[in-house]
């Protein structure tokens, strides 16, 4: 997961754009990993090593290797599964990021749409962190 990253930031690849269910553009995910809104501010990031932070820079949380997101005191609050099930802590799923960069909730609804960043970044935006 984290060489797709480093993959994607030696390629110079582009700010990914993040869609809400409605099909609008609602932020942008650069290919360092920083997260805008949709006024272009910055409101967070996603480094190379899983560490998320907010717009100020704190640590809220983090992507471990497998999978698991942890918030800023180091519990586990959820997990992305490889097929891209997202669970919470109780290991319940809430939603799934497809391979297609569609988010959906719970009940398969779609809630949203971002293509090429890794599950673990969609699901940490929208069902997380951001």
């Amino acid at each position: 997961m984290f060489m797709a990253l480093a993959l994607m930031v030696a390629t110079g690849a582009s700010a990914q754009t993040v869609y809400n269910s409605k099909g609008s553009s609602c932020g942008k995910i650069e290919n360092n990993g920083t997260v805008r809104n949709s006024s272009g501010s910055s409101i967070g990031k996603i480094e190379s090593n899983g560490v998320v932070r907010n717009g100020s820079g704190s640590q809220i949380g983090k992507i471990d290797s497998d999978g698991t997101i942890r918030n800023s005191s180091g519990s586990s609050i959820g997990k992305v599964d490889k097929d891209g099930t997202v669970r919470n802590s109780s290991g319940s799923s809430i939603g799934k990021v497809e391979n297609d960069g569609t988010v959906r909730n719970g009940n398969g609804s779609s809630i949203g749409k971002v293509q090429g960043i890794p599950k673990e970044w969609a699901a940490a935006y929208f069902f997380f962190f951001f």
